[in-house]
């Protein structure tokens, strides 16, 4: 018997006695997402139980957007979602759906409401309005517009529709019931006046439903027999019953409430996310640190590996974290069968066997394995069975791997003096390269500061014996590549929580990026950011990757699941993104459970391979003494001992830097070089000048444009090669925005969300960030954001 796609629940026990009652003919379910921002893990748990649930019952399921809000909504969004949800493997076919297209029916079912003496157009403020429902123990007060006639609400509703009342200046209210114990009965609000331009239907509305109004009505009209949704809507059940009731419908839909799954490690607020892209600490919507969709794309994460995650999670009554590591150990589970194993020097040192010879006449070629323990050979037909299933011929399994007198091993495979129980190779000690033999380290060659730089080493009999075996690649067949390793974004288990004890003396945010416009960079879940959540580095893979398709996952042996970048890798410039470690490293060294309230976070134990790290810094190679004249000379012309310490580490930042004018902006010119431009520096691509920042520098510093505006112009500047002022003065970037012209846009975003200044003036103080990104896209990014702040708070009153 095939196992069903969803594990037994609340909510298939009643579909099942539905359907056994003869309830419904077919079990019809939706998604609706607003298209307002990009998919993220949390949805796909949604959107897993809502298609899977109509798949298992034979039934159908819809996509929706529900597009009743045109602010921030978009068709890149919805086209987005559509693509992410078919990556996924949903597929809707004729069922998709827009709220939009509805926008006329609402209306009318709304018209219907009116004349049946069950809704009203009532014209207090929000902050009367909110006074007037009462609280926990008070009934509320009736309106004093609630006994207008049916002819006048109607009149108002449809001047309301034909623009003639200012935003906000109106709303049509439910007539329900003001004593109700449930607050959402007290006669909730339907529509409301908003002028938007909306990304389907232009400038046709400016009346638009609430979600409450129109969620249901869109159920009943699709035909949606079983309406699931989280449970922070358990409530508004009531006025989606009662709205079915009055108008009628027959069969009606029913909604299900299931408690929310969260994520370890991760927020999914798209206003936080925003606020991550927008502030600068990730580099976009598609960063694989990010948790949506497109970024686990970008990671790696197959869609089959999503939908294991997703069925595991299992579904109840109540809201709950999931443990990340489910999450993760779906994505390992997934890449074990699929991922050819493959080596990769992510921190090279030279190895020179001198008892092979030297030319053309020393290398060899070996075959290796690409599964070493789990492809099946015994066959009939003589194939070979690969973990994932497919059958192949016998030389599919294998790779051609070249040995030769000069290798690359890992800079941590060698110890001058090494700790107790150290298995790699030291002065005088052996070990096993993989597949290739064992060599014994007899000298080394070390640069001025004492590090070494070059192993002479011996390649042993077979009879040798060694305690270790280490992954290397041949030095000259070996192909350059940038390895970026991705780790858990927050360091702690829950970022929108309140853990002030959970900082590490050394957080420094500035580390992740110099920017964040919205508010102080150590305020809420951004305290919490992992300053170790992306290393990179530049090494060497194994030459037999060069032939291979694009979105091939490997597993670079010793150090994890690695793809090649699908934006940035090229075939003359490789980057390799790991898309997770071996083994989950955090629950070995951190614990699951969140550091508590008085407590230090956990310090990493040292460990064989490179870690996911719980958020402390490993701590750097010394300097040398170069690299601290070096340190100090940066420093006194300005730059940040931070930035300092990182040029003198970095040749390719040293060379960029080296040409910059000296004076005041001469830190800026530094951080943008390390917070920036060190990828594209490292890789060759940066086009611009170093001597063409410091005049953007110093239009920065004057005030004539926002920290925004200069990152975005730098970033095309790099990119082109053209001047920053040269871009600056053709796009009118500089432009500046005089305290009119400011007040005025805070005064028509305010006004524009009455609601939303309600909930900041009762207590939601955390709606500041959403005010100011909201005046920051009305003003083209050329407000500064300061004076935005101080703004709002006179316009909010405080």
């Amino acid at each position: 018997m095939r196992a069903p796609r969803v594990a037994p629940n609340f909510i298939t026990d009643i579909i099942e006695r539905d359907l056994a009652a003869g309830k419904y003919p077919q079990v019809v379910t939706r998604f609706p997402p607003e298209p307002n921002g990009y998919l993220h893990l949390g949805h796909t748990f949604a959107s897993f139980l809502d298609f899977q649930t109509a798949v298992q019952y034979g039934g159908r399921y819809h996509l929706r957007m529900d597009d009743t809000n045109p602010e921030g909504e978009s068709m890149e969004y919805a086209e987005a979602i559509q693509d992410d949800l078919r990556w996924l493997g949903w597929d809707w076919g004729e069922h998709l759906y827009y709220a939009s297209d509805n926008f006329e029916r609402y209306y009318e079912y709304a018209q219907q409401l009116i004349r049946q003496g069950d809704a009203y157009v009532d014209s207090v403020s929000a902050e009367e309005m909110a006074r007037l429902r009462g609280d926990a123990t008070t009934p509320g007060t009736p309106s004093p517009y609630r006994s207008r006639s049916v002819e006048e609400n109607l009149d108002l509703f449809a001047r309301m529709r034909a623009g003639e009342f200012a935003d906000g200046a109106h709303v049509l209210r439910g007539k329900i019931d003001l004593a109700s114990p449930n607050m959402k009965l007290r006669d909730p609000v339907f529509y409301r006046i908003l002028r938007g331009h909306h990304y389907r239907t232009g400038d046709a509305w400016c009346i638009y439903p609430m979600y409450d109004f129109q969620h249901p009505l869109q159920d009943a009209l699709e035909g949606v027999t079983h309406s699931m949704c989280s449970l922070e809507f358990v409530d508004n059940r009531a006025i989606y019953d009662w709205l079915m009731e009055r108008l009628g419908f027959d069969p009606r839909p029913h909604q299900y409430e299931f408690g929310r799954r969260g994520l370890e490690y991760t927020v999914t607020s798209k206003r936080k996310l925003r606020r991550l892209v927008e502030g600068g600490y990730v580099s976009g919507w598609d960063d694989p640190r990010m948790p949506t969709l497109r970024a686990q794309r970008r990671l790696g994460v197959t869609p089959e590996a999503v939908r294991a995650f997703a069925a595991q999670i299992g579904v109840s009554r109540t809201n709950r974290t999931v443990d990340i590591a489910v999450y993760e150990n779906a994505v390992r589970d997934d890449l074990n069968h699929r991922a050819p194993r493959v080596m990769a020097v992510l921190d090279p040192l030279l190895v020179v066997l001198t008892n092979l010879p030297e030319g053309e006449g020393e290398t060899r070629v070996l075959s290796l394995p690409y599964w070493p323990h789990d492809v099946i050979r015994d066959s009939p037909d003589g194939l070979v069975a690969l973990p994932s299933g497919e059958r192949v011929p016998p030389e599919r399994a294998v790779r051609e791997v070249p040995f030769s007198r000069e290798l690359y091993i890992e800079r941590e495979d060698f110890s001058p003096d090494p700790p107790k129980g150290y298995k790699r190779l030291t002065r005088g000690g052996t070990v096993r390269l993989r597949g290739a033999g064992i060599i014994r380290a007899d000298e080394v060659e070390t640069d001025e500061a004492g590090n070494v730089t070059t192993i002479y080493a011996t390649l042993l009999g077979e009879d040798a014996k060694a305690a270790g075996v280490i992954h290397w690649v041949s030095a000259p067949h070996a192909l350059p590549a940038e390895f970026r390793l991705y780790d858990r974004l927050f360091r702690v288990p829950h970022p929108e929580g309140d853990h002030p004890d959970d900082l590490a003396p050394d957080f420094d945010p500035e580390r992740l990026s110099h920017e964040n416009e919205a508010a102080p960079l150590d305020a809420g879940f951004l305290r919490f950011l992992n300053p170790q959540s992306l290393r990179v580095t530049r090494g060497y893979v194994e030459p037999s990757v060069a032939g291979d398709p694009q979105d091939t996952r490997y597993q670079f042996e010793r150090q994890g699941y690695f793809w090649r970048d699908p934006v940035d890798s090229r075939e003359d410039a490789l980057v390799f993104g790991r898309i997770i470690t071996l083994k989950d490293t955090w629950a070995k060294e951190a614990g699951k459970d969140a550091p508590k309230a008085g407590a230090k976070a956990p310090q990493p134990a040292p460990k064989a391979e490179a870690p996911q790290t719980t958020g402390h810094k490993p701590q750097p190679a010394p300097l040398t003494p170069e690299q601290e004249a070096e340190v100090a000379r940066l420093t006194g012309l300005g730059a940040s001992p931070a930035d300092a310490r990182t040029v003198a580490r970095d040749p390719a930042l040293l060379a960029f830097l080296a040409g910059a004018r000296p004076g005041p902006t001469f830190g800026q010119v530094a951080s943008w070089t390390v917070n920036d431009l060190a990828g594209p520096l490292r890789a060759g691509a940066v086009r611009v000048g170093v001597a063409d920042l410091a005049p953007l520098a110093e239009r920065l510093a004057s005030g004539e444009l926002t920290t925004r505006v200069a990152r975005d112009v730098l970033a095309r500047a790099a990119a082109s090669g053209e001047a920053p002022l040269a871009i600056i003065e053709r796009e009118g970037l500089g432009a500046g925005l005089d305290e009119g012209a400011l007040a005025a846009a805070v005064a028509e975003v305010l006004a524009a969300h009455p609601d939303k200044v309600e909930a900041y003036r009762g207590g939601k103080t955390a709606l500041l960030g959403f005010f100011t990104g909201q005046v920051m896209r009305a003003t083209g990014g050329k407000a500064d954001p300061a004076k935005v702040a101080a703004a709002l708070r006179e316009g909010l009153g405080g």
